[in-house]
């Protein structure tokens, strides 16, 4: 047996109840992962609650992960542990590997156990960080170095992150910074300081400011934020700028073919494929000193409701993470 963190109906964070299931068996190509530590995403928020920023996504995800209840009860995607078994067909790993990575929607991070096939993006954990401190880089870095490597960053461009405080922005932040950009975030004021810390040059408080009224024009935009108005973005970048949608509403992704086609802006919206060699490339970053994690805070399993309250009130300073072991 095992204790994992589950839900049984969608709802607010009191759903989640900590209870004791069957503790998973590893098929031949797979491995079996004792979970030290997970990363409460918005993502995990949205499943539990069944609110989805993006409205095209409601039908398709609904059918993927169950209409009336959910269909898998124990949520988590990216997390850091150790290969305690191993199916007989696996050759990657050994007992007592450090570990992190993603499990993709086939979730189950949020319990002391997952298996996973070998060939999902799980690689070696960095070798400076805490078990906590790697979990909180796989969903933040796959995607922005997914998305800055699309909008091929040259040395000295000006680059403007929507939504800078969250999982994404900050390692984007870090990322852009490492590639010669000058950084302008935008988020809450309580977020200025810890944005400004990791490398933002500039500070913009999108409650007080419109970023696109502010005279400035940039090089990259890139956006968490699906409400961002599409054509006041597409005022301020530059001529051969790139417009990024990393939450795409589906009015922006077809008007985004039109733009890259008609005008002198391109505007991209390819999901990550989060690959090992990607999760690899923040793995040698993280080790160099170059791209350091940022934590909000660390909560026992027993807490998870309090950690999605956390994640829910968009006041972090960081990645909320739950700790298996705590």
């Amino acid at each position: 047996m095992m204790k994992a963190i589950s839900y049984e109906r969608y709802g607010p964070p009191e759903v989640l109840n900590l209870k004791d299931l069957e503790k998973p068996q590893p098929k031949a190509n797979e491995l079996l992962i004792k979970v030290q530590a997970a990363e409460v995403t918005k993502a995990d928020c949205e499943l539990r609650s069944f609110k989805l920023p993006v409205n095209w996504t409601w039908l398709p995800m609904r059918i993927a992960i169950g209409f009336r209840k959910p269909r898998k009860q124990v949520l988590g995607m990216y997390f850091a542990g150790e290969v305690e078994a191993m199916g007989q067909n696996v050759s990657q790993f050994k007992k007592g590997d450090q570990i992190f990575g993603s499990s993709a929607f086939r979730l189950g991070a949020y319990g002391e156990y997952v298996c996973l096939p070998e060939t999902y993006t799980v690689v070696p954990m960095p070798d400076n960080v805490s078990f906590e401190e790697a979990a909180s880089i796989p969903l933040g870095g796959l995607n922005a170095l997914h998305f800055l490597r699309l909008a091929k960053l040259q040395w000295g461009e000006k680059v403007l992150i929507n939504g800078a405080g969250g999982s994404i922005g900050i390692v984007a932040i870090q990322l852009a910074k490492t590639m010669g950009a000058e950084v302008t975030a935008v988020d809450s004021d309580v977020k200025e300081e810890m944005l400004q810390n990791i490398g933002a040059d500039h500070f913009i408080d999108y409650r007080k400011e419109d970023f696109s009224n502010g005279g400035q024009t940039y090089d990259v935009i890139l956006s968490m934020v699906a409400s961002t108005p599409y054509s006041r973005v597409i005022r301020v970048l530059n001529p051969g700028g790139r417009y990024l949608l990393a939450n795409p509403r589906l009015v922006d992704m077809m008007r985004a073919g039109f733009s890259s086609s008609f005008t002198d802006k391109k505007v991209i919206f390819a999901f990550a494929k989060e690959t090992k060699e990607e999760l690899l490339t923040l793995k040698t970053m993280i080790e160099q000193g170059k791209l350091k994690p940022v934590i909000d805070g660390v909560f026992p399993m027993s807490k998870a409701a309090e950690a999605h309250g956390r994640v829910e009130t968009e006041q972090r300073l960081g990645s909320v993470i739950i700790s298996m072991q705590a």
